[in-house]
């Protein structure tokens, strides 16, 4: 069955790290949908590789109309946590255990939305330590799925593996 998914993202995104699971989860039949401050604002990723154009404000948005949440890594997790509003939408999802899919980042976003005490969970190198503050049990492998909800990542490199966990979770 196909699901909406709320991809929340800002300039400075990691471009892999947007563009392939996107792909997958296209590729699988769900939905994409981009979220950021304003409709129809163009953000390109922090390599230059890439630039997408945003469905919806965050504004224009209820977290209830969508069955996932997606957060890219790069510099956009970190930008998009400054701003209350994508906080609360990410904490939505934790709450409510709808699958989150947070690659590098990603996490961050849930640090802010203080969602992360007693989750096993991964992230890039130097947030490990803050998730660790956060009462998140880190592991450093590619993926880690917790209580098939919250799918998180390291790393490009690890795309391949949060892309099929992402997907077994959204079954």
């Amino acid at each position: 069955m196909s699901k909406r998914i709320a991809t929340v993202i800002t300039d400075m995104f990691e471009d892999v790290e947007y563009t392939d699971p996107a792909k997958a989860f296209q590729d699988a039949g769900h939905e994409v949908v981009t979220i950021e401050k304003e409709k129809g604002k163009q953000v390109t990723g922090k390599n230059n590789q890439v630039t997408v154009t945003i469905d919806y404000g965050i504004d224009d948005v209820n977290p209830s109309d969508f069955d996932a949440l997606f957060i890219p890594g790069g510099f956009s997790p970190d930008m998009l946590r400054a701003d209350e509003r994508f906080v609360t939408f990410a904490k939505h999802f934790m709450d409510e255990k709808k699958p989150v899919f947070a690659i590098c980042h990603g996490p961050q976003l849930l640090i802010t939305a203080k969602t992360l005490e007693g989750r096993k969970a991964t992230g890039f190198k130097s947030i490990q330590v803050d998730m660790e503050y956060a009462g998140a049990k880190v592991v450093d492998e590619e993926v880690v799925v917790c209580q098939n909800q919250l799918v998180t990542s390291r790393q490009p490199d690890d795309i391949p593996a949060f892309n099929r966990e992402s997907l077994n979770v959204l079954k």
